[in-house]
């Protein structure tokens, strides 16, 4: 399965969920932001080659760490010489020798958000938990939708008083899950360690995994 991490927005802890998620499910995450990565690099290939018919996709993802994870660089002349059309060939390559993908998306509405929502089995949007963030959650769950990316979650990240999570779940038509600002969330990205694996008895660690268990009854349909 390839399940895209999406939301209307930056900053709202999309590359924090892909990674917990990609812990939970034992699957690899590939960061398509193809124009601002987030996730760890280490020198060696990534995904600006792979898009730039400069190394496969398989040479490109690093494995040994809790997650393994395809990165993407962060230079403009990277970028500039990306094929995001080839994105999708290169989901289903990781797919296929590994099994499940978590692709980090861009945020918003940009034409290379689309292309990891065309090709996904399925999409979780992340949301900030004020109530005006729902009209963001509301344009990249159409996106995906135009896209035939089912919805199998809405996260509602970083929460610290009661979230409008009926308002969430009314508008969108799918669960929506918690996810307090817990610290330890906010170290998974600089540590690299997920807390669904150092710290699994917490709440957030559990909400990830209610995630990750909607996902897999996703599969079994």
């Amino acid at each position: 399965m390839i399940l895209a991490v999406t939301g209307g927005k930056g900053g709202v802890g999309k590359s924090t969920v892909s990674v917990e998620l990609g812990a939970a499910l034992d699957a690899t995450v590939v960061d398509a932001d193809v124009g601002m990565a987030d996730l760890p690099i280490d020198p060696g290939p990534d995904l600006h080659d792979v898009l730039a018919g400069r190394a496969e996709p398989i040479e490109a993802v690093r494995e040994g760490g809790p997650v393994r994870l395809l990165p993407c660089g962060r230079s403009l002349a990277g970028a500039r010489a990306a094929d995001v059309t080839a994105l999708a060939e290169t989901l289903r390559d990781v797919e296929a020798a590994y099994g499940d993908v978590v692709v980090d998306c861009p945020a918003g509405m940009r034409a290379d958000a689309g292309v990891p929502l065309a090709v996904a089995d399925a999409c979780v949007v992340v949301a900030s938990p004020q109530s005006y963030a729902l009209a963001d959650a509301v344009r990249a769950r159409e996106l995906a939708r135009e896209l035939d990316a089912g919805l199998v979650a809405v996260v509602i990240n970083r929460v610290v008083e009661n979230p409008p999570t009926d308002a969430f779940e009314d508008v969108l038509g799918a669960p929506a899950v918690t996810l307090p600002a817990d610290p330890r969330l906010g170290r998974t990205l600089e540590s690299f360690r997920p807390a669904v694996r150092s710290a699994p008895s917490t709440r957030a660690a559990r909400a990830v995994s209610a995630v990750a268990d909607a996902v897999r009854d996703i599969k079994r349909v």
